[in-house]
């Protein structure tokens, strides 16, 4: 897309008007700031956006967040909100990786007091946290079993002893959709995901050591219990292979399905459905499903950390500060020309920032991630989503062909992080050089009015499939 074809509309958001292409049935809108721009026109992300704009039901327009680039269907840092019975549903409005999110625990513990520590916390985690592709766990469940975690999700897998019940009053809807269904879950989905509860798998997913280096606002600090100097675990993962095979079944149904309901996409990854359809019910149930795996998924691994930590501390185990989900379609009230509807929210690769929640920001590999705090602008401007991430610049194969692994870790190492990675080429995949810059990211967004920054936090330990 050439930089004529944008209007600014302030200093951080900008906008491609409908007249850009006659299929548009609502502007398309982005927020960055005048650096970030040359990246983001650089790949398609932004005629996926257009994309977006044209599908029906949308209301008011398409967004997207600073990390925005190029995904599958929908940009990365893509915000659709769609009207219940003219809109759509599009898998390729929450990803493959169904609630792809990230979990925060915070300790009592001051980085300065255990830091000879962190290497072994480091390989402690590791060997709890199974990762890599296709890795299982020790820990598996049965079929009925693995139907309640479906249904239930964190709270599914508290009930089993892996956690406790203060753990689900600080996760985004508790842990649980309830439109989940097991029945709208196909049989392949489930195999797949039966052994990896419990399991980080790779890519860009990873546990990570931090310490709070910067307090941004002490009084937001205070009410989530952080404090300079403080340790703090981020679990950042999603509904692994089930979540995959749940988006590979409904893309394939939804292309069979949408010539029968009169409905053309400029792009076949963009395959949709009616909201109401069978097909589209059928989906958010199975959707729905796939994000309550992900949310126990994510509380089985922070009962593997705490092993970790108990193997190690005598203080108390880590305890959960927030847990949000990235890839994910909801039901919420927004306001839409001055009055209170209901919408469907897709969200992918963004995350959910109404007022006063934690909102939290991994940044790339050995820089820095960011606490914020949803503002009420985030609900006037953005329905209520903030970013995810920094954001990809550099495809994982040109950085596996541009950096080396093992130098990469002897880099981090030097700079006083603990690495433990089970492959090199994998490391060079998620080098910081592959991101944007986070700082200009979180500004970004604090300079909107979507969320105000909170605190700053540096890794000291990765752990990384």
């Amino acid at each position: 897309m050439e930089r004529g074809s944008i209007r600014r509309v302030s200093d951080w958001l900008w906008e491609i008007p409908r007249v850009y292409r006659e299929d548009m049935r609502v502007p398309a809108r982005f927020y960055a700031s005048e650096a970030m721009l040359a990246q983001i026109l650089a790949d398609r992300s932004l005629e996926q956006l257009v994309n977006v704009a044209t599908l029906p039901g949308i209301r008011l327009h398409a967004l997207a967040m600073p990390d925005i680039h190029e995904g599958y269907g929908f940009p990365i840092g893509g915000v659709a909100a769609f009207d219940l019975d003219e809109g759509i549903i599009s898998p390729g409005g929450i990803g493959y990786d169904i609630n792809c999110g990230v979990r925060l625990l915070r300790t009592g513990e001051h980085f300065a007091d255990v830091r000879d520590r962190i290497p072994d916390l480091a390989r402690g985690i590791y060997r709890q946290v199974p990762s890599g592709v296709g890795h299982g766990n020790r820990i598996t469940f049965s079929t009925e079993q693995l139907d309640t975690i479906l249904r239930g999700g964190a709270g599914a897998m508290v009930g089993f002893g892996y956690g406790t019940e203060e753990d689900l009053g600080y996760l985004e809807s508790g842990g649980v959709l309830d439109a989940a269904d097991p029945a709208a879950v196909s049989p392949h989905a489930r195999q797949r995901g039966l052994d990896q509860l419990g399991t980080m798998g790779a890519g860009n997913h990873f546990v990570e050591i931090d310490r709070v280096s910067t307090i941004f606002d002490p009084a937001a600090a205070e009410r989530m219990g952080l404090f300079r100097g403080q340790v703090v675990i981020q679990i950042h993962t999603g509904s692994r292979g089930l979540g995959h095979q749940i988006a590979t079944d409904y893309i394939r149904a939804m292309n069979l399905a949408m010539p029968g309901y009169g409905i053309t996409v400029p792009d076949r990854e963009l395959a949709c459905v009616p909201f109401r359809s069978r097909e589209g019910q059928e989906y958010f149930r199975a959707m729905s499903a796939g994000a309550n795996f992900a949310w126990a998924n994510r509380q089985l691994i922070t009962w593997e950390v705490r092993r970790a930590w108990e193997s190690l501390f005598t203080s108390e185990p880590p305890e959960v500060l927030y847990d949000v989900a990235h890839n994910v379609a909801k039901i919420e009230e927004h306001e839409v020309e001055g009055r209170k509807v209901q919408l469907l929210v897709l969200r992918k690769g963004a995350t959910r920032a109404f007022p006063g929640q934690p909102v939290i920001i991994p940044g790339s590999m050995g820089t820095s991630s960011f606490v914020l705090e949803g503002m009420a602008g985030s609900m006037r401007e953005s329905f209520g989503s903030s970013c995810h991430g920094a954001g990809r610049r550099m495809s994982r194969t040109k950085a596996r062909h541009t950096i080396q692994g093992s130098h990469l870790r002897k880099v981090l190492e030097e700079q006083g992080i603990s690495v433990q990675a089970g492959s090199m080429s994998g490391l060079a995949e998620e080098a910081p050089e592959a991101y944007k810059d986070i700082a200009d990211v979180v500004g970004t967004v604090a300079a909107a009015g979507i969320a105000r920054k909170v605190a700053q936090l540096v890794p000291v330990g990765i752990m990384k499939g």
